[in-house]
């Protein structure tokens, strides 16, 4: 498993416990590094993931519910829709990383914490995204 994997990894938990327990980010993840043995690149990639989800979460959300169709976010179980915020910050914001290994990644995220379905439904509103996202379309919802 990459380093980058499993920082998305650590993003994952990071952002579940940010959704549940609504207190300050930065708190959540002074409690979780203090308890993780990670490498400094693991744990720079996996906080960069984290502040780029939180500040840029509206605009996210405002996608996310544009392309998933009949889902709500509250609707969504919380592992998909961070796993799916994590993955649209990637492909807003990541211009690094090929969209096609963002989509793998939330993919394989999705199988391991979610549900059986998780990967499908991940797949499917991920794919739309990257295929059609344009832009001017995430600026507008700032």
């Amino acid at each position: 498993m990459g380093n980058r994997h499993k920082a998305r990894e650590f993003t994952l938990q990071i952002l579940y416990q940010f959704d549940f327990l609504e207190s300050d980010v930065g708190e959540i993840k002074e409690l979780f590094w203090r308890d993780i043995s990670a490498p400094d690149e693991v744990r720079t990639f996996s906080d960069r993931l984290v502040d780029g989800v939180i500040d840029h979460q509206r605009e996210i959300d405002v996608l996310l519910s544009k392309y998933s169709e009949n889902w709500t976010l509250e609707r969504m179980t919380g592992v998909d829709r961070n796993i799916l915020r994590i993955a649209v910050f990637e492909i807003l914001h990541c211009d690094e990383i090929p969209k096609n290994v963002t989509i793998n990644e939330a993919v394989e995220i999705g199988k391991r914490f979610g549900s059986e379905d998780s990967g499908a439904f991940i797949n499917g509103i991920i794919d739309k995204i990257a295929r059609d996202f344009k832009p001017d379309e995430a600026k507008e919802a700032e």
